[in-house]
């Protein structure tokens, strides 16, 4: 038995000072204030220091860490997010794969999903393949450009199955109802996302009832369908912004490139704390630095000189949201934690409830991590 004690513990709308965690066999058996939690006689103590403990982050959407992709080498991509406090992770696989990438990578994925660091991964957020060309990085890479076609996607359905948690779609896409109602005949628990689309608000509100519930990446690659000369269109992000239904994915970057801090706040301010998703969108893309961007440390950028993902970690997200916003400890970790177990389904995560899981980050006020605990062990 473990015993987190002199923390303060991360409630979704509160925090518990001078509080206790007991963890027995990878679970949370109690937790509050220390004079009323029990520890039993040679419990191991671990110190917080008056730190804060909030649940182990949830990053829905990363291809890559410490310059790894995931579908090569899922251990070290793995073993940097968590020592940045993600305890639950879904690996992104993007069009720029082939059907045989694809297949090898998804296989790699699930055979590592296993063991060691990479027991964070939860199943697969697959980044296409079938996506607006027009929109997002490495478009010239793009190895489904030529159209939807059953024959090439069909094992790709079958070798992900229901490994697969969130699918994305760009809805515009002619015979996008043929893949839909195949993902989710296979699939009917799968998560679609608007993503790299210029799809009017029709199109997407159409697949709601399929799973439609979140979107890539919120204001990045995605159009804007003008009808008139200098009157603003309505396409997806007014779409998404609109409907309660969809949860925002956001990319928080230290300088705000990604989503400028001012759309940040309207987007919180529009959706609710309940829709948002703090997001990496790490990559390993090693193009140059492009004019303009001096003193960017954590974006990524193609051999074209485009935006291509980050370099973050949900630490860092989160340390970005509360200097570009002014959000508060708890607003991140529901962010970066709470949310994203509920989109997921995830009942045993994301909040201190007795009985889940004995995922923990300890984290300094300005959200530094301290120590990650998986399953009750601190890594």
């Amino acid at each position: 038995m473990k015993a987190i004690t002199n923390t303060k513990i991360v409630l979704l709308d509160s925090i518990i000072f001078n509080g206790t965690i007991l963890i027995d066999q990878g679970k949370i058996v109690d937790f509050g204030e220390a004079k009323n939690v029990e520890i039993p006689p040679q419990t191991e103590i671990i110190d917080a220091m008056g730190l804060y403990s909030g649940p182990g982050l949830i990053d829905i959407h990363s291809h890559a860490g410490n310059g790894k992709w995931f579908h090569e080498d899922a251990q070290e991509a793995s073993d940097h997010h968590l020592k940045h406090g993600t305890t639950t992770l879904l690996p992104a696989l993007y069009n720029s794969l082939t059907l045989e990438d694809y297949i090898e990578g998804i296989r790699h994925i699930k055979k590592e999903s296993q063991t060691g660091s990479a027991r964070i991964i939860q199943g697969l957020y697959m980044e296409g393949p079938y996506l607006n060309p027009k929109y997002g990085c490495e478009t010239d890479k793009n190895k489904w450009a030529s159209g939807i076609d059953k024959e090439m996607y069909m094992p790709l359905i079958k070798e992900a199955g229901d490994f697969a948690k969130v699918w994305c779609i760009a809805p515009e896409l002619e015979n996008m109802d043929m893949f839909v109602n195949d993902v989710y005949d296979a699939i009917p628990n799968i998560i679609f996302s608007v993503a790299h689309s210029e799809a009017s608000p029709e199109q997407i509100f159409r697949y709601i009832p399929q799973g439609l519930n979140l979107a890539t990446h919120h204001t990045n690659a995605t159009g804007d369908l003008q009808k008139y000369p200098e009157v603003r269109g309505v396409c997806v992000d007014e779409a998404v912004n609109f409907c309660d239904d969809i949860y925002a994915e956001l990319i928080c970057d230290s300088m705000g490139i990604h989503v400028d801090p001012f759309m940040l706040r309207l987007v919180v301010k529009i959706k609710g704390k309940d829709r948002i998703i703090l997001i990496s969108d790490n990559f390993a893309a090693d193009g140059p630095v492009p004019d303009g961007y001096d003193g960017v440390t954590d974006i990524n950028f193609d051999s074209n000189g485009e935006i291509a993902g980050s370099k973050l970690t949900l630490d860092v997200a989160c340390q970005n949201m509360i200097k570009h916003t002014g959000a508060g400890i708890c607003d991140v970790f529901r962010f970066a934690s709470y949310n994203p177990s509920r989109l997921l389904g995830l009942r045993d995560r994301g909040c201190f409830r007795r009985g889940n899981r004995a995922d923990i980050v300890i984290v300094s006020d300005i959200f530094e991590v301290n120590k990650t605990l998986l399953d009750g062990d601190i890594i």
